[in-house]
This record gives C-alpha cells, sequence and structure tokens, in this order.
C-alpha cells in the first residue's frame, strides 16, 4: 500500500513517530513535511503549504496519514480533485483543547492576552476530526479526556453547536499507541563506578511537566540525609525556568547531568540511573517514561493521566503515586531496596518492550492496510 504521511510540525516527538513509522513500515510511507518551529502558524498555514506541494507531487496515495498539527479540512479542500476518494487517517499526539494553560494569565503558549484559552486552534482539531474517515489517540487517557472536554468548548456557542454530533466523532476514533525507536537505546558497555543512587529527570522543562514537586522532593530526601546523584535532561528552551536554576544550586555536585542530552549520553543516563520520577500535570502518553523503563529503570509517575495505561495493574500498587506522601514513600523505598527496584524494572523493561516499533508497526500496517477506499457518489444530474 502507498501511504502518504502529513507531518506540518516535523519536531520532537511527531518527528520522531512520523519517521519511527517510515522505516519500519512494511507499506511504501512518503513523508510530506515542515519545520517544526512557528506551532500556530503551522497549524494555520500548513495546510496550504503541504496541499500545493502535495498536488505538485501528482501523488495518488492508498491513504492518507495526517498528524493532529494540521488543519486537515482545509488540506482537504485544496486537494479535493485528488483525495476525493482516497481514506483519511488523523493521528492525535496531543491536542489544543485539553493542553494545560500556564497558571499565570498571559503566559504560555495556549493563553492569549486575556488570560483565556485560544479558541480557534481546538476548533481546527475538532474540523479536522471531521474531516478524517478515521481517528486515532495515543491513549485512552488522551481519547477520552478529549471527549470529556470538547461539550464543555461547544456549549461556548449558542446555536448549532453540533452537541449532538460528537458521538458521531466518538464512533470513528480508537486507540492506537505511539511507536518508539527503542533499538537505539541498547545498553553500553559499562556503567560508571559511582554507586550511588541514580535519579533521572528526562521530560521538557516547562510548567505542565511540574519540575517544582520534582525538586521539592529532591530536597527533601537530601534534608533526610539520603545520598543520591540526580541527572537533569530534557529540551529545555534558551532560559532555564527558575525551579531549575534553583535546583543547580541547591544540589550542587549531586547533579551530574544538567541540559539536552545528546543521543549517546541520553543512552548512558538511562541505563545508569536507579529511578526515573514523573511529577507531570499533563501526559498523552509517555514516551520519555518508556524510554526509562525499557533500559530497567525503576519508574515513580502519578496514578493519573496516561500513566496506569502503561504499567500493568500488578505494578500499580508500588510505582504509582496519589499524593505527595506517597511519591515520597516510593522514593525512599526504591532508595533503600535496590535490589528488589532493580527486579521490578527488569520486569517493566518488558512491559516497555511492546511499544518499539519493531513490535507495533505491524498494528498500524495491518489497521491502515485494512481501511478500504471510500467510494465518491457522482452527483445525480436532472433536467430541472
Amino acid at each position: 500500500m502507498r501511504l502518504t504521511l502529513l507531518s506540518p510540525y516535523h519536531a520532537g516527538s511527531h518527528r520522531a513517530w512520523a519517521e519511527g513509522y517510515a522505516r519500519a513500515s512494511q507499506h511504501e510511507v512518503t513523508l510530506l513535511t515542515m519545520p517544526g518551529r512557528l506551532w500556530k502558524w503551522r497549524m494555520h498555514g500548513a495546510a496550504v503549504t503541504l496541499g500545493r506541494r502535495f498536488l505538485a507531487s501528482g501523488a495518488t496515495p492508498d491513504l492518507i496519514l495526517a498528524d493532529d498539527m494540521l488543519d486537515l479540512a482545509t488540506f482537504l479542500a485544496i486537494t479535493r480533485r485528488q483525495t476525493a476518494a482516497t481514506p483519511i487517517v488523523l493521528y492525535m499526539h496531543e491536542n489544543q483543547l485539553t493542553y494545560p494553560l500556564h497558571p499565570s494569565a498571559g503566559q504560555g503558549p495556549m493563553r492569549h492576552n486575556w488570560g483565556l484559552r485560544e479558541r480557534q486552534y481546538p476548533l481546527i482539531n475538532w474540523k479536522s476530526m471531521w474531516a478524517a474517515d478515521h481517528i486515532l489517540f495515543n491513549s485512552a487517557y488522551h481519547r477520552q479526556s478529549w471527549f470529556e472536554a470538547l461539550p464543555r468548548f461547544l456549549s461556548h456557542y449558542q446555536e448549532d453547536n453540533e452537541l449532538d454530533s460528537i458521538s458521531e466523532l466518538e464512533a470513528k476514533s480508537r486507540v492506537l499507541p505511539v511507536g518508539i525507536d527503542l533499538q537505539r537505546l541498547a545498553p553500553p558497555l559499562a556503567k560508571s563506578g559511582d554507586s550511588r543512587p541514580l535519579i533521572l529527570w528526562n521530560q521538557r522543562w516547562e510548567f505542565d511537566k511540574n519540575p517544582a514537586r520534582f525538586f521539592s522532593a529532591l530536597y527533601s530526601l537530601q534534608r533526610e540525609g539520603f545520598d543520591f546523584r540526580v541527572a537533569i535532561c530534557g529540551e529545555s528552551g534558551l532560559r532555564p525556568p527558575a525551579e531549575f536554576v534553583q535546583a543547580q544550586e541547591l544540589l550542587g555536585e549531586r547533579i551530574i547531568h544538567f541540559g539536552f542530552a545528546e543521543a549517546a549520553v541520553y543512552r548512558e543516563l538511562l541505563w545508569e540511573a536507579d529511578v526515573v520520577v514523573s511529577t507531570a500535570k499533563h501526559e498523552f502518553f509517555g514516551i520519555s517514561m518508556l524510554e526509562a523503563m525499557y533500559a530497567h529503570t525503576f519508574p515513580i509517575l502519578p496514578a493519573a493521566l496516561s500513566y496506569p495505561e502503561l504499567l500493568p495493574e500488578a505494578y500499580h500498587g508500588r510505582c504509582l503515586y496519589h499524593s505527595t506522601a506517597e511519591l515520597m514513600a516510593h522514593l525512599r523505598w526504591a532508595l533503600t531496596n535496590p535490589a528488589e527496584a532493580q527486579q521490578v524494572a527488569r520486569g517493566l523493561g518488558e512491559v516497555a518492550a511492546v511499544y518499539d516499533w519493531q513490535r507495533l508497526a505491524g498494528q498500524y500496517d495491518e489497521l491502515l492496510g485494512g481501511l478500504r477506499i471510500r467510494e465518491a457518489t457522482p452527483p445525480t444530474l436532472t433536467n430541472d
């Protein structure tokens, strides 16, 4: 099958997903991409740019798979002569309706000058869903949270708000997890000789990952006399947030890495780490946690968001927390029971391995290959 994958914001997890599937698929996957920057403009303008490029290419794919950052309705309007009978699938990595707002009015990517959510971007997501034949969400939590928030959002509009049609979108949506290139994380030849346990942060340095709670937990461990190291990696932007600057000062020599980690360094940190912690207030899937779990790192995660889906229920009591007290209890246990924690981590390594593209690409291929081409019904001509 010939498949065109549209990736208008080709960076980070969006790029890794698109290129990972293209490499692992048995189908012929052609990528149409744009650089991963200026995300608001991409959501408005990429449909025109990619639409024109698609028409110029003369492509006639058997299926089109679009990333959620695309205004799919506009793309299909532009390309209607070539795409009228082509099945269209929309993949929802994220959405602009339930992505959390920054707590400070006027700050964060989803606020405009009055401190409210910009409605135009959730509307693009919503219209793209209507334009698609099939909708794929990366987690059940993501699907559930979108359809729980959508009625409240549409209720802002006083008439013809399409509340009674939401069930039609639900009916054509399902869950298909993100594939991850875990093969690139093969174990390094050796670990360092430092026996102090290593606690890892491997998420974005942004408010929705709640770094203040993470560092507060580390400061508590420090006051209690625990001996540990810390590796702080992840995408950090141009200026580190205040919490990270403060942590660099307060944790001092405990920090063995601070800042974005290149591929080889990141792989070594994953396998060196004993514990990985998430304090996130927002997570639609959890790639970074699965990468750490694959490297036999013991995870301590919120008992919320998408995290309970990633772990079999047998691991929930040991790895998931509901409160700060439980977070601290899990941390203390992992640091004082390293052998037992490592045994749990090895078991979760096998759990994480199922998300590798080598295993997951077949599910994508089977699902996408089974979608039938829409039958374009010609209009009935009359003499009226």
